[in-house]
């Protein structure tokens, strides 16, 4: 009964070039996906310019200015309100 075993490792074919390129394929998405979620979490320092900014003393007008632009850009004009026109039925 013990010579009935078999213990030797099931035969597994060779993966197909197209599933190479499918293994291959997901980890390469996998490890995108992994920097964009790191992307996303860890802080990046803003550049250069950016920081030398803050540092530059500012008048309280030249600082008020940028911001109202800002504002009325983002809002859209308001639409003139049509005329109503009275139609007088004989």
């Amino acid at each position: 009964m013990a010579s009935d075993l078999d213990f030797s490792p099931p035969e597994v074919p060779e993966p197909t070039f197209l599933e190479n390129l499918l293994r291959y394929g997901l980890f390469l998405g996998a490890i995108f996906q992994l920097i964009c979620v790191l992307a996303i979490i860890v802080p990046v320092p803003k550049s250069h310019e950016v920081e030398a900014e803050p540092s530059e003393p500012r008048s309280a007008e030249v600082t008020r200015k940028p911001k109202a632009a800002a504002l009325s850009a983002n809002k859209r004009p308001k639409k003139e309100a049509k005329k109503k026109r009275v139609v007088i039925s004989c």
